[in-house]
Order: C-alpha cells, then sequence, then structure tokens
C-alpha cells in the first residue's frame, strides 16, 4: 500500500489557474476611473437631487417622489408636452439628416476613388466653427431682415418679409439638422466603404438592377452605419437647449430649456434633476424601441 503526497499549490499553478482576462485589467483601471468619475458620478448625483426637495435656497434631504408626482399629474402636463415635442422635433432632424447625409456619404465611398481624405476634410470644414456661430448664421438666413427675406424680396416674389421662417419648431429641427450633420455623414460612410465590392459584382452578374442591388446588399450592409448615425444625432438632440433659445422662440421650445430654467432661475434644482431623469428614460425607451423595431426587421430579413 503506498501513500500519495498531497497535492502541493505552487506559485506556477495559481498563475495557470488565474483566468487570462486579470492580465490586462490594469490597462482598462484609468479609463474606467475617468468613466465613473466624469460620467457615472454626475449621473448618480443627479438621480440623488431628484429625490430632494427645495423651499427658497434651501435643500431639503429628505427622501420623497413629489417630484416624479407632479410630472405625472395635471400640474405637470406642460413638461409632459415638452417631452413628447422635444422627442418629435429630435426625430424629424434625425431623419433629416440621415436623408441627407446618406447619399454624401453614398457618394464618397462609391463615386470618389482618389483624394477621398480631401473629401472628408472639406466635408467637416464647416464644424471647425464654434456650435454658437453656426446657430447664429441660420438666425441670419432665417431672420426677418434675413438672406432669404431679402432674396425674396429683391427678386419680387414678396411684398413683405416672411415672418414664420424663424422662431418655431421647423426652425429648430432645420438648425439642428445642420449641426449634427457631419456626426451622421461619417459613420454611414465607414460603414459603405467596408462594403466588399465582389458582392456588387456578383449581384449585377446576377441580373440585379442598381435599384434592386441597393435595397439587397448596400442597405443592408450599411444598416450598423445607419444606426449608429441615428443614434449619434437623435440622443444630443433631444436635449438640445441652445438652438431652441436662440432659433425656437415660445413655440420652439424643448424640455431642455426648462430643465435649464428650474436649475436657473426657478431655483428648484431637484425638479430639474427629476425632469432630467423623466427625460433619460424617455431617450432610453425610445432607442430600446427603435433597435428592437430594427433587430426584428433584419431577423425577418435573414429567415428570408
Amino acid at each position: 500500500m503506498t501513500l500519495q503526497a498531497a497535492p502541493t499549490t505552487t506559485a506556477a499553478s495559481l498563475q495557470t489557474a488565474r483566468p487570462e482576462w486579470l492580465d490586462g485589467l490594469w490597462l482598462i483601471v484609468p479609463t474606467l476611473l475617468i468613466v465613473v468619475g466624469m460620467m457615472v458620478a454626475p449621473l448618480a448625483g443627479i438621480v440623488l437631487v431628484s429625490f430632494w426637495s427645495q423651499t427658497g435656497f434651501d435643500i431639503q434631504r429628505d427622501w420623497n417622489l413629489d417630484n416624479y408626482r407632479i410630472l405625472f399629474t395635471a400640474e405637470g402636463a406642460l413638461y409632459r408636452i415638452l417631452i413628447l415635442k422635444s422627442l418629435w422635433m429630435s426625430l424629424t432632424a434625425t431623419i433629416a439628416v440621415v436623408l441627407l447625409a446618406y447619399p454624401m456619404a453614398y457618394f464618397m465611398a462609391f463615386r470618389i476613388e482618389r483624394a477621398k481624405l480631401i473629401w472628408i476634410i472639406l466635408l467637416t470644414v464647416p464644424f471647425w466653427t464654434s456650435y454658437l456661430l453656426r446657430i447664429f448664421a441660420w438666425k441670419v438666413i432665417l431672420g426677418f431682415n434675413g438672406v432669404i427675406n431679402s432674396g425674396l424680396k429683391f427678386i419680387g416674389v414678396i411684398d413683405k418679409p416672411l415672418e414664420f421662417l424663424l422662431y418655431n419648431p421647423a426652425s429648430v429641427t432645420i438648425t439642428l439638422a445642420h449641426a449634427w450633420a457631419a456626426y451622421a455623414v461619417l459613420p454611414i460612410y465607414v460603414s459603405l466603404e467596408k462594403i466588399d465590392r465582389s458582392y456588387l459584382e456578383a449581384a449585377t452578374d446576377l441580373g440585379d438592377s442598381k435599384w434592386k442591388r441597393f435595397w439587397r446588399i448596400t442597405f443592408p450592409l450599411s444598416l450598423p452605419g445607419t444606426i449608429a448615425a441615428t443614434l449619434l444625432v437623435f440622443i444630443p438632440t433631444v436635449g438640445d437647449y441652445i438652438t431652441p433659445t436662440l432659433v425656437g422662440g415660445t413655440s420652439g421650445i424643448m424640455i431642455g430649456n426648462s430643465i435649464v430654467t428650474q436649475f436657473g432661475k426657478a431655483n428648484n434644482a431637484p425638479l430639474g434633476a427629476a425632469l432630467s431623469c423623466v427625460m433619460m428614460l424617455a431617450i432610453t425607451l425610445a432607442v430600446c424601441a427603435f433597435l428592437a423595431v430594427i433587430g426584428r426587421k433584419r431577423l425577418k430579413a435573414a429567415d428570408i
């Protein structure tokens, strides 16, 4: 009868049993700290403040749901309308941006063979200027004595300036569409540029027309970039408050303007924080619904 020695645990065996993903964990620690400090902590602070209340200049740190009750009662009807209005205006601007950006990205990906970098630089040159300057530029274009009204009066089309061009939801949508156009062109261009041209040649050999080839191959393969462009434009424009302030007027305000008012003139930071949380929740639900619809359509297309 022989006795077997108990297995000894050595440093080499422990190193072998250690998961491989732990070896590179320290590489993401700086980025993780920045994300937590610059994004997670402020969001957690906003959520925390939304459960407080404010009386005058004093914030009562007692936990309650009064701010959320206001938003879902008759007293908060205006805020609900502004949230829905902001979602609709942002959706309209996003659709306009994608519809304009896709042809531009397609042209650069399939029609430009040389000096593509120069075209990309030319595309982004207008966006090197300040965001405020671009908004003021549209204010000059759409204004009462702006470029459009002055031009129409000069050629005799109108006798007096058109007042509906500025300070309305349409002017906000136009300005947002222009301000975020480059953010939609670039991801769509990257998706189109990565498409294997042999697929298109094979479709042509099989007798597909240009339109059929586009809808069967080009557009489905560029869908990830199109989805990314949609999210890059939709999410930040919902909470924009600078553009509605300058070109929206009283009829073109969005939920971001109301949040800024609560934190500023109204001196009610907890209500402003609650509005921010509800807005973030509404954006999350809208994005999840969009991704769910896109996912179902892609699954159906794959089954076909």
